[in-house]
């Protein structure tokens, strides 16, 4: 039968030999010598724990022996034998029990020698006496202080009064603008730049063109004012102007016009309609602003201000190349005059008093602009001779001027080196201009053999390369002759067209058109599906029924400023010549 396993551990009988019993109960006895031993210190744990453990022992389970030792040994030799190991295992249980408890004390008498060698308890409890010490002497310090405090404020409350209000309001009233001079870094701020849009870049031009109103209304009042627009207006401020220069009232003068033309912009802002200009404004219609552009109002929106901001930025660049110019000496009789009136400027200021000086500057500058300047655009010829200002600015060159100018003096000493052959080609090649020296001629020979003209019919100084362009002929069916390649030129009296074609050689493929013949020119576009406002000429003549259209033309808006200047100058010769016939 089996036996129950106790709780501490599981113990098994296993049948030994006779020798192998008597080792294990000799190891047994030497086990509990040592546990008398142990039993005698005067510090010995209980007995109940023995007590306790050999109670929660349960019965072992012995092993069923061998079937042959069994019948060898007997039945009463089984019993002793049963009885003696049941006794060896609980010893040793015991024994080992004994040793367990043995080691748990000899650890606890170690933890408190340990625990007395480093006296934890002792340093904690100095630790909380000095935090003690250290609150009470800051309540003793902070009490001092208070003590201290009220004191001196007790004494010298009478002392201190008056200087703590003045400092205050020193610190209130001049704090502020003290700040304002402690030396920071400068934070960069960039600006977002904003994407391209339609709408946007057209109201950016519209903004624009409000923002130089006021500029441009007030120089073509002064323009006005100078030119005598109005009479009544002009004399009474030139006779208030020299008045006021006379008694030396010119800059306070200035001022008061200054202060009333704030006045005035006051009492409009606060709605009063108030409306003075020597020249009367021209009302504008303004365009309401289109939400949604179509691909070619778009187009035609950047075509426009990319020609606008062409002809901005070539007037700027002409200002400043000149300006530049007259200072570095490139024009030296130019300059000549600007460094003498200088130098009068210099010795007048030196030797006159600023009183007189002033006088005469003022006085000088009313007649100038009144007086002067209202001859000088009333004659140009008169202008351009002794209007000095007007003559030096004019007559300064830019620095595409100078290149120009460089360019043409190579290929004029070109001319000169080869002047001998020119000269004998020159029947051959074209007519020669009798001022200049110069043979305008075209690819197949000189201008007026080709276009069958007079020799004193010669290509305009805008047109002497002539415009690359293509006819087209609407009156005619063949494509041949509908639409022709060539060179429009023209002359004083004649709008020349010379093609292109290399089919033939006679002159029958051009084209001459009198002036005087045209009934009407405008600019056209070919194509209505292509943004823009086109690259065509129309001109209609009563030889055709279809107005004769010259397309594809890169300069095309010079090319008309150029024919339609000429059709009217020939026009009012035409006009002036008719009375006296």
């Amino acid at each position: 039968m089996g036996w129950l396993i106790p709780p501490l551990g599981r113990v098994q009988l296993k049948t030994d030999s006779g020798t192998n019993h008597r080792q294990r109960l000799d190891r047994i006895r030497f086990r509990g010598q040592r546990r008398d031993e142990f039993l005698d210190l005067a510090e010995s744990p209980n007995t109940s724990d023995t007590e306790c453990a050999d109670e929660a022992l349960a019965k072992p389970r012995l092993s069923i022996r061998e079937p042959e030792e069994l019948r060898e040994a007997g039945p009463g030799s089984f019993s002793a034998a049963l009885q003696d190991d049941s006794r060896t295992d609980l010893n040793e249980v015991k024994g080992h029990l004994e040793i367990a408890l043995l080691e748990k004390h000899f650890l606890q008498e170690e933890l408190r020698k340990l625990k007395e060698e480093s006296n934890v308890d002792a340093m904690r409890q100095e630790l909380e006496k000095e935090r003690l010490r250290r609150i009470e002497l800051e309540q003793k310090v902070n009490d001092a202080l208070r003590a201290s405090g009220f004191l001196f404020s007790s004494s010298d409350k009478q002392k201190d009064t008056l200087s703590d209000i003045f400092l205050k309001w020193l610190y209130d009233r001049f704090g502020v603008y003290i700040e304002d001079f402690r030396f920071q870094p400068e934070e960069s701020t960039v600006e977002p730049e904003e994407p391209l849009s339609g709408k946007r870049l057209t109201e950016n031009m519209r903004r624009l063109k409000r923002g130089f109103k006021p500029v441009t209304n007030f120089m073509r009042n002064l323009s006005a004012l100078s030119s005598w627009y109005s009479v009544y207006t002009s004399a009474i401020a030139f006779i208030f102007y020299m008045y006021a220069a006379w008694h030396g009232w010119t800059i306070p003068m200035l001022l008061f016009l200054a202060i009333l033309r704030l006045s005035l912009n006051y009492l409009i802002s606060r709605g009063w309609r108030i409306q003075w200009s020597i020249v009367p404004e021209v009302s504008e219609p303004v365009e309401p602003p289109k939400e949604d552009l179509t691909v070619s109002e778009k187009f035609q929106l950047v075509l426009d201000v990319a020609q606008k901001a062409q002809n901005l930025f070539g007037r700027m660049a002409n200002i400043l190349e000149k300006i530049k110019n007259l200072f570095m000496w490139v024009q030296p009789e130019l300059t000549q005059k600007l460094y003498v009136g200088l130098w009068v400027a210099f010795i007048s200021s030196c030797l006159l008093p600023y009183k007189l000086l002033g006088f005469i500057m003022a006085i000088y500058a009313g007649i100038k602009f009144f007086i002067i300047g209202f001859i000088f655009k009333s004659c140009p010829k008169l202008r351009q001779r002794f209007d000095t200002p007007y003559v030096i600015w004019t007559n300064l060159p830019t620095d595409l001027q100078l290149k120009e100018r460089n360019s043409a003096a190579m290929s004029r000493r070109v001319t000169v080196g080869n002047r001998g052959s020119l000269s004998a080609a020159a029947p051959l090649g074209g007519g020669r201009d009798e001022d200049g020296g110069r043979f305008y001629s075209t690819k197949r020979g000189a201008f007026h053999e080709v276009f069958n003209l007079p020799e004193s019919e010669r290509p305009l100084t805008v047109c002497e390369n002539g415009w690359r362009c293509c006819l087209i002929n609407r009156d005619k069916k063949t494509p041949s002759d509908y639409i022709r390649n060539g060179v429009l030129y023209v002359t004083e009296n004649y709008l020349c067209f010379e093609s292109s074609s290399s089919r033939s050689g006679s002159t029958k493929r051009n084209k001459v058109i009198k002036l005087l013949d045209i009934q009407e020119i405008q600019k056209y576009k070919v194509l209505s599906v292509l943004p823009g406002s086109g690259m065509g000429i129309s001109i209609a003549t009563p030889s055709t029924l279809k107005p004769m259209v010259f397309g594809a033309m890169m300069h095309r808006d010079e090319a008309f400023d150029a024919i339609f200047s000429q059709y009217n100058k020939i026009l009012g010769g035409a006009a002036a010549a008719s009375p006296e016939t």
